[in-house]
């Protein structure tokens, strides 16, 4: 039995070989990488990806890249298209074609179909004498001399080189068009990178009567029991105008118990921290956080355009909301 040594050597081979493939790309690029972005640029429906076998696995993932990132797009098994998905195809859309030799009989059997049609077909195909690659408009050329496989049987570098042309057309597109984090999040509302990206304070702040909120004049023994109430770890002192003078904290009731003040007697605006850290309610969740993991606190304050407080949070609901 192979010992961990032959595994690792197995692995490092590999990565190596699906490297080359990848790196050798860019020797291969011409005026047809070009061509095929700025035809899927100019798409006014959908890309169709089709492929079959491994091909149609990588196919899947490169219509989904195009999803993801701006370009409406979805694969379409080309044996399916055959039996009734062409009329998933439309006049608007341009087809992307995956097969590493060219001559997938179940893409070749709708070619025809699919030029008869006037759209454009880019191909990504080792085989640039296939046929898939002559009946392309554009014909992307993945060329791999070694698979990965010591047989050089199992698709391998070939389906890692097809994946890397995909992305690269993908980002290409998405730099072309000036799609932005927020067209992204957009896309991917239900994942933690969406929450960053989409959620904004005033969406987990609590609000209204759950402010922590007392007057500067208040004794420091009631200010406490206003922030045990509101479980935000703090209060907020507030003017009779009701914008904000300070906060206090778990932190600031540390420091002044080792002090000589008389805790009994002591009112709130003897021990506030002053110059409170706040944010605007229109601000991503994902800002707050930063500003509260660079300034080292625990709680916000979230103020107005006249500085009066409309909202609080704490790291906990940064936790909750899925942020942090």
């Amino acid at each position: 039995m192979p010992n961990s040594h032959d595994y690792l050597c197995s692995a490092k081979r590999t990565f190596n070989l699906e490297a080359q493939a990848v790196e050798h790309l860019s020797s291969l690029l011409d005026e047809n990488f070009s061509n095929s972005c700025q035809a899927l640029l100019e798409c006014k429906g959908r890309v169709i990806v089709i492929g079959m076998g491994k091909s149609g696995h990588i196919g899947n993932k490169i219509a989904a890249t195009f999803a993801s990132t701006g370009t409406p797009a979805f694969f379409v098994h080309p044996a399916e298209a055959s039996h009734g998905d062409m009329g998933m195809i439309t006049h608007n859309d341009v087809v992307l074609a995956l097969s590493n030799s060219g001559e997938a009989s179940e893409i070749k059997a709708i070619l025809p179909l699919i030029k008869r049609m006037s759209i454009p077909l880019i191909s990504i195909t080792s085989n640039p004498q296939s046929s898939l690659a002559k009946m392309a408009d554009f014909s992307l050329n993945t060329d791999v001399q070694t698979e990965a496989c010591p047989l050089n049987l199992a698709p391998t570098s070939s389906t890692t080189a097809q994946l890397a042309l995909g992305d690269a057309l993908a980002i290409a597109v998405l730099e072309a068009k000036g799609f932005n984090a927020d067209d992204f999040a957009f896309s991917h509302p239900g994942g933690s990178l969406g929450r960053k990206l989409l959620l904004k304070v005033e969406d987990i702040m609590h609000k209204g009567e759950s402010i922590p909120k007392v007057a500067s004049n208040t004794l420091l023994t009631r200010a406490l029991v206003e922030v045990t109430q509101k479980h935000l770890g703090m209060t907020t002192i507030v003017d009779s105008n009701d914008k904000l003078l300070g906060i206090f904290t778990d932190g600031d009731l540390r420091r002044a118990l080792d002090t000589n003040l008389d805790l009994k007697t002591a009112i709130i605006n003897d021990v506030m921290t002053i110059d409170a850290t706040t944010v605007a309610a229109n601000a991503l969740a994902a800002q707050a956080l930063l500003v509260m993991q660079q300034k080292g606190i625990s709680q916000l304050v979230i103020v107005d355009e006249n500085n009066c407080p409309i909202g609080a949070l704490n790291m906990q609901d940064m936790l909750l909301a899925g942020v942090l």
